[in-house]
């Protein structure tokens, strides 16, 4: 007979509901799923409906409104539920997906993927913050892993399959192509989510949601007209400037005085969150325009087809997956904090600065590996400032939180767009105005001459003018990118706190409210203080 003593038996520890990680999980693939799909339809969707001036415009808009309605995503899930505010989502912004697959001028394009960025605004924050309370951090690493499932079907699927779209179907199912994901995520979140049925008293900040979209409207219009449209010193100019600093102002008055401000201020209270927020403004800031040129680079300047340039920026896509599982393992085996965003800013400025070795002459091989280095950093950049995000916020804070570090990221992304995008529109104009005459240069970049399609036709030395300018182009894009990735690294400096250490001692106190909420869900309990 055997003595040894019987191990007690392990304590219980609640599973995940698995159908609907995977629901949120594909909520979140959804919006990076369009991103990569769009960026290589992009050259062609904006030439065929005419202006490659407008170029910029079709992705701010979208970046803008998704900007403007991540924090009240965020806040209407904090207090209205957060499985509502997440199907919600998804619902808005399908309409919004179909209605840019209908468009028939650039006008209604640009308004329609406004609206699609209002239901991209909760498709990411939305399944954060539902996350945020039903895993307890401990048990975020098995998320990562589910993601690491999902995420290379669309870093590596979606630009080959808007590239396949492109050039075999027709650009406007590039847009088509996320109902069915969709419409699967919101079964999968009907079905698999289960959290308890309360809420938060309070009032949706809609002065304050209103200022914030103002000030960021403002803003961006700011940064792209000022020295471009209109002269640094023109009334416009000044006009918006005030504008920006009314609006901003008068948004932080009325965020410390509401009751639920859709950004509460006791969220930067902490130090190493409000330097989240700053890291995730700037990887933003490079994150966008690299995605967004890069693309134009590989089909004007390297004769690529879309599905080519959606194969060509792999690298970049795998690496930025690759780095953001290892980063979120590492941070949540308690690595050190600083080191992690200190690396990614470092990685991401040399990986900038090896773009710019991208020109003309440059070997279709050498262009697709060089962009390797600047995804890796990106990657860690953008997994870090998350995890720290969630780890410094409350359970009850957990949507305003997500929606923060979205909102400032996508901030980031639209002001990037917006200010590298005219230093890429003056460069590229200037260089064809100056080899080709204003005439064709205008018939070209506003006129819808300017295709990768209609490219091929034209003389041999139209194609090289063109060629160069693309390139001259993307190099005033990749120095803004640099500058950016240099002040990232700058203020990882300043970063004290492990993550994993804010963490614990973020989760102890309310650690029933991580637990309580997968735990209700499970044996139908009541809800925790918090609410849902």
């Amino acid at each position: 007979m055997n003595d040894r003593p019987i191990d007690p038996p392990a304590p219980d520890r609640p599973g995940l509901p698995r159908l609907g990680v995977f629901g949120l999980m594909l909520s979140i693939f959804l919006a990076t799923l369009d991103g990569q799909i769009v960026s290589t339809a992009l050259p062609t969707i904006v030439g065929d409906l005419g202006g490659l001036d407008h170029f910029s415009w079709s992705v701010t808009a979208y970046l803008l409104t998704m900007a403007a309605s991540t924090p009240l995503w965020g806040k209407l899930g904090d207090l209205y539920g957060r499985k509502g505010a997440c199907m919600n989502s998804v619902v808005l912004f399908l309409a919004g997906t179909v209605l840019c697959g209908l468009a028939q001028s650039m006008g209604q394009l640009i308004v329609f993927r406004g609206l699609q960025g209002l239901g991209a605004g909760g498709l990411t924050v939305g399944a954060l913050s539902v996350i945020g309370v039903m895993v307890p951090a401990q048990e975020r690493g098995r998320i990562q892993s589910m993601v690491g499932v999902m995420m290379p079907v669309a870093f590596v699927g979606g630009p080959l399959l808007g590239g396949f779209i492109t050039d075999h179907m027709s650009w406007r199912w590039a847009f088509y192509v996320n109902v069915p994901v969709g419409l699967v995520a919101l079964l999968a979140v009907a079905k698999g989510v289960r959290l308890p049925a309360g809420r938060v008293t309070g009032r949706i900040d809609y002065l304050g949601t209103a200022l914030l979209t103002t000030g960021i409207l403002t803003l961006t219009l700011l940064s792209g007209w000022a020295g471009t449209t209109y002269a640094w010193a023109s009334w416009q100019t000044a006009g918006l400037a005030v504008v920006v600093v009314l609006s901003l102002a008068w948004f932080v008055r009325v965020e410390l005085r509401t009751a639920e401000p859709i950004t509460p201020p006791r969220l930067f209270a902490d130090r190493d969150f409000t330097l989240a927020q700053v890291l995730s403004f700037l990887v933003g800031a490079v994150l966008y325009p690299v995605l967004n040129y890069l693309p134009q680079y590989m089909q004007f300047v390297q004769g690529s087809s879309a599905t080519a340039s959606g194969l060509l920026i792999l690298p970049l896509m795998l690496g930025m997956f690759a780095a953001q599982l290892a980063t979120g393992r590492l941070m949540d085996g308690g690595g050190p904090g600083r080191v992690v965003p200190l690396t990614g800013g470092a990685v991401t400025l040399a990986g900038a600065l090896l773009l710019l070795l991208l020109g003309t002459d440059t070997p279709l091989v050498a262009a697709s590996a060089l962009t390797l280095v600047i995804g890796v950093g990106i990657g860690v950049l953008l997994q870090s400032t998350l995890l720290t995000t969630m780890h410094h916020a409350a359970p009850r804070d957990m949507g305003a939180a997500t929606g923060t570090v979205t909102l400032v990221r996508t901030i980031g992304g639209s002001l990037g767009v917006a200010v590298l995008g005219a230093v890429q529109g003056s460069r590229m104009s200037g260089v064809l105005a100056e080899r080709l005459g204003s005439g064709t240069e205008e018939r070209l970049t506003a006129g819808g001459g300017l295709t990768p399609a209609l490219l091929k036709d034209m003389p041999l030395a139209t194609r090289d003018v063109v060629a160069d300018a693309v390139s001259s182009a993307l190099h005033g894009v990749l120095v803004g990118a640099a500058v950016l990735s240099a002040i990232a690294f700058g203020t990882a400096w300043f970063v004290r706190a492990a993550p994993a250490t804010a963490a614990a001692a973020a989760v102890t106190p309310a650690s029933g409210a991580g637990t309580g909420a997968l735990t209700g869900a499970a044996k139908g309990s009541a809800p925790p203080p918090s609410g849902d």
